[in-house]
């Protein structure tokens, strides 16, 4: 207090004062919101690749067959019994449905990923020449409904893996396969600051891996 006065702020000096929190805010909110949602991608991926990997031990110990010994695919694949990649996953993971080829696909089923910033190269989930599964997790896995047989190799055995790929939260947006931060797929040192939904995967024998560098980035960078 002086001469009897109280100090304060005027209504000028409040409203500048929210104007620069609010302009910080805006600039800063979008980043934090961006590396958030990049974690979360993060953790839904790795929980993903674990998983899936642990339903083709189980399958082994169950059924007495893995990723290399799955013999049968396509309308055949899906008989009772049957050795394939179908019947795997649909018998050991929390299976919500499936779509495919004969599998009555709807709209909802069926969506698009951009594989580049213009959208003019894409993969198609939920189409009648691949399987698309969906988890009750909300993580969706497809392949090709051909698949089988998917093993590594040896010194007497021929190299054939299979590929397919994860998105982490189904058909909802953005839809885009991750990138390295040089805005490449494959990059010998590559870095991913934020991560987005959907993954490359290779399958064969009793393993699910990362099939880009930058899915291996998003799996081994330690955040």
């Amino acid at each position: 207090m002086t001469n009897g006065t109280k100090k304060a702020f005027t209504l000028a000096e409040v409203l500048i004062t929210l104007g620069i929190i609010g302009v910080v805010a805006a600039m800063t909110m979008p980043t934090l919101l961006n590396s958030t949602q990049g974690a979360q991608y993060r953790t839904a991926y790795k929980k993903a690749l674990s998983v899936l990997s642990q339903a083709v031990v189980l399958n082994v110990a169950l059924d007495d067959y893995d990723l290399s010994q799955a013999t049968a695919s396509g309308e055949s694949g899906q008989a009772e019994g049957a050795a394939s990649l179908y019947n795997l996953f649909n018998n050991r993971m929390n299976v919500a449905r499936v779509c495919g080829a004969n599998e009555g696909c709807v709209g909802s089923d069926k969506w698009t990923v951009s594989t580049d910033d213009t959208n003019t190269a894409t993969l198609e989930f939920g189409t009648d020449t691949n399987y698309t599964y969906f988890f009750n997790d909300g993580i969706a896995l497809s392949f090709a409904a051909d698949a089988k047989e998917c093993t590594e190799g040896n010194a007497t055995v021929t190299r054939h893996p299979c590929k397919g790929v994860i998105d982490v939260n189904g058909s909802k947006n953005p839809n885009k396969l991750v990138k390295c931060d040089a805005n490449t797929y494959h990059d010998a040192d590559c870095k991913v600051t934020n991560p987005t939904d959907v993954y490359p995967v290779v399958m064969f024998d009793q393993s699910i891996v990362p099939n880009s560098q930058a899915a291996k980035a998003v799996l081994f960078g330690g955040k």
